[in-house]
């Protein structure tokens, strides 16, 4: 019924110059569902959700948007007013004060004031009021800053409830949590939508649009290619959509011929180099053959991240053990060490650590390879530019050109110049963390066939994953990590789910 319908979108178009950010979108929202939106890096998401939160202004764009019947015309103060109406938005950067409690977080701007002054208790009730009835668990008075990132999210939904909102939207809203706050958030979707409250839903996680949401919107290329309810929908077909063909593997099927060990750590032990107390590592042992592909595992906290850092000369100290690369002992301190030895790190935080964001793409692909280029105290930029068009071209990043800066780029592309600038260096270990966080199905799949390529020419990879299907299809064996050390390596037909999860919680094996 027409009257169910919240918000319809009405011949949407958004020009930016060159682009066509959005063409012709259509679509309708009833009221009190769960509405997931999803599609590539660049299908046109986040503008769509920025022109209905206030970001772009009536009068920049074309078409029109429908809210509780009426067309959405939001003036010079668009964001204020979007919320005003009830329209509010959970960004994947959270964008609280983290030096103020909950309750002065929830109020920012906006404090009860009587006689001129602010009412503490009224807000600090107000808060708890919030907080109880939609389930979040977070404490009024607790300072932000020293909670973890899921009640942080938590403080950021309480924020726009407070607005009175009626429809919420959540970009990217499980990127940082663990499972278990990652289940914390369904259960609060759910209290959501049982008072009423509309949201809508953008994930690359298939799993989790299929988990929680009534109706799925696909976009690509700008455009609306189809609305359908999530029980019509399979993840083969919602993949098809999103890609425009037809994906019959989610992990691409390599011809990997795996030979001799090129990679041992023999019970490697470190200490937090700030605290030698602290034992990040504790008895780690594995190693990876020239041309395989060795998935790592294991839980939050076991280790993993440590242990490549650590590897790549990076975090901890280590104590204890060996690093042996073609049979001869490396002891990396820092990266450059590691870079000469013949190792490579895709970092876990590419913004944070893998890429310089505000340098053009072809600086950040030549940056750690510049002796490549040097000589007689002067860079050679043809033979810069010649090898970086190469390395461009071989990963197809989408650009208009390599002078442009990499934060312009969608985060599928800023993975493969990440990994662009390490295939420069010709490793012969490269280490993946978490290679394809935050990037769509078809970026994914490009990362995919191309760590086959690199392992079939004999490269050695390295993969930590939090995504443990994607260690399972993607590994020649699998090693599982607990608390710091490694509990077994196992061949990917051995490797099952369960088996795999009892490992990385400690459980023995029989």
């Amino acid at each position: 019924m027409d009257n169910d319908i919240i918000l319809e979108f009405r011949n949407v178009t958004k020009k930016f110059p060159g682009v066509v950010a959005l063409n012709d979108i259509s679509f309708k929202i009833h009221r009190g569902e769960i509405h997931g939106i999803c599609g590539e890096n660049g299908a046109g998401k986040s503008t769509l959700m920025k022109i209905l939160s206030g970001v772009y202004p009536h009068g920049t764009y074309e078409g029109s948007v429908i809210f509780n019947g009426e067309e959405l015309k939001l003036g010079e103060s668009a964001i204020q007013e979007a919320g005003n109406k009830g329209i509010a938005i959970v960004y994947q950067e959270l964008t609280l004060v983290p030096t103020m409690s909950v309750g002065e977080n929830v109020y920012l701007g906006r404090e009860p004031l009587e006689h001129g002054s602010i009412n503490w208790n009224r807000l600090y009730a107000n808060t708890r009021e919030i907080l109880e009835k939609y389930g979040l668990d977070v404490q009024p008075h607790v300072i932000v800053k020293s909670l973890g990132v899921g009640k942080m999210q938590m403080v950021e939904i309480a924020k726009a409830l407070s607005e009175k909102a009626q429809v919420l939207i959540l970009d990217e809203p499980t990127s940082a949590l663990s499972e278990a706050e990652i289940d914390k958030l369904m259960d609060i979707l759910g209290i959501l939508k049982s008072n009423g409250i509309t949201c809508i839903y953008i994930t690359h996680k298939l799993d989790e649009l299929f988990r929680i949401t009534d109706k799925i919107t696909v976009m690509r290329d700008g455009k609306e290619i189809t609305t359908k309810p999530t029980s019509e929908l399979t993840q083969e077909k919602l993949v098809g959509y999103m890609v425009g063909r037809e994906m019959k593997e989610r992990f691409p099927k390599g011809n990997r011929k795996p030979t001799d060990i090129i990679f041992k750590v023999e019970n490697l032990q470190a200490v937090d180099p700030n605290e030698a107390s602290h034992k990040v590592l504790n008895g780690v042992n594995f190693d990876v053959r020239k041309g395989e592909i060795l998935g790592i595992a294991g839980l939050m906290g076991a280790g993993r991240t440590e242990l490549v850092m650590t590897l790549f000369g990076e975090y901890s100290k280590i104590v204890g053990g060996k690093i042996l690369l073609n049979n001869k002992e490396i002891k990396p301190t820092n990266a450059r060490q590691a870079i000469d030895a013949g190792l490579s790190l895709v970092p876990e935080d590419r913004k944070g650590m893998g890429l310089v964001l505000i340098q053009s793409i072809l600086k950040n692909i030549s940056l750690p390879n510049l002796d490549q280029f040097s000589g007689f105290f002067r860079i050679d930029k043809d033979a810069e530019l010649k090898a970086s068009m190469l390395q461009s071209k071989s990963l197809t990043i989408k650009a208009p050109s390599l002078e442009a800066a990499v934060e312009t780029l969608s985060g599928g592309n800023q993975q493969k110049v990440v990994i662009s600038k390490w295939l420069l260096s010709k490793p012969k270990v490269l280490i993946m963390d978490d290679p394809t966080r935050g990037i769509d199905v078809g970026a994914k799949y490009e990362i995919y066939k191309l760590m086959n390529d690199l392992a079939e020419n004999g490269v050695a990879i390295i993969m930590i994953s939090s995504d443990l299907e994607e260690v399972l299809g993607m590994s020649d064996r699998v090693m599982v990590m607990c608390s710091g050390h490694s509990t077994t390596t196992l061949p990917v037909a051995e490797a099952t789910v369960e088996r795999v999860m009892a490992l990385a919680t400690g459980m023995s094996l029989s």
